[in-house]
């Protein structure tokens, strides 16, 4: 039954305290993804469906943008470009001329690669961009950089040309335990990672979107950009010691 997993998925969300307009798909089921792990290992494999299909018609919808244009602060994951590129560039261009905050994550090597140019595309319009280690390391191959330094790497996606000259770029740059890198204005600052002992660690998937989550939390909340690093490693290092992406139902950060 095409509409279960929309209507599931919707519940979760909203009863998380999380409000939802997902675009529904009448013929087309909500997507799915097995996950293996193998001791501290995993292995993804994704049915997509529905989300292959997000139209920027959906979003023109007055009722549908009103959400864009209430918002100060917009995420949109990589993978988005993927499906509907177009989508992608006219949020980035409001929020661009109203200097709103946008921002994007780097979401996969392959991500860098193989749409490197809808990726590029976007840059224009990123305040904040987020990746791991490999991503990085992917978009810095693939866009020329000539250095396989992070930090190097980290200043040169700053440095990037922008759209909205009011917001400096600010690149942040995970490395699982080690340091995070994080670029701005010509200048790169790490933050340690406190270490987690690795028999706590049962299930890595979804750190890099905890860490992110765990930032903009506080970004929205006008806290400093120390703040909000310190929660995204907190967010992270809480979901990597719980199994399935899931959450205590009250976080202990201070």
């Amino acid at each position: 039954e095409p509409l279960f997993r929309s209507r599931q998925l919707t519940e979760k969300a909203q009863g998380d305290g999380v409000a939802v307009n997902y675009m529904i798909h009448q013929s087309l089921p909500t997507g799915t993804c097995s996950v293996l792990i193998t001791g501290k290992n995993r292995s993804l494999v994704a049915n997509l469906c529905a989300a292959n299909c997000y139209s920027i018609e959906h979003i023109n919808k007055p009722e549908n943008w009103a959400y864009v244009d209430r918002a100060k602060v917009v995420y949109i994951g990589g993978f988005f470009l993927i499906v509907s590129p177009e989508t992608v560039y006219k949020v980035g261009t409001h929020c661009a001329d109203a200097n709103k905050i946008f921002s994007m994550n780097l979401s996969a090597p392959y991500l860098c690669q193989a749409f490197k140019d809808r990726l590029i595309k976007a840059f224009p319009f990123i305040d904040y961009i987020f990746g791991n280690e490999s991503e990085a390391a992917a978009f810095a191959k693939e866009q020329n950089f000539e250095t396989e330094n992070l930090e190097e790497v980290a200043l040169k996606m700053a440095a990037l040309p922008k759209v909205n000259a009011k917001r400096s770029r600010i690149v942040i740059i995970t490395q699982g335990k080690d340091s995070i890198i994080v670029a701005k204005d010509g200048k790169v600052e790490l933050f340690p990672v406190p270490l987690i002992p690795s028999e706590k660690i049962l299930d890595t998937n979804g750190a890099g979107d905890a860490f992110a989550g765990g930032f903009l939390s506080q970004l929205v909340e006008g806290k400093s950009l120390e703040d909000s690093i310190r929660c995204g490693i907190y967010a992270a290092g809480v979901v990597i010691q719980h199994s399935g992406c899931t959450f205590p139902k009250k976080p202990n950060f201070k």
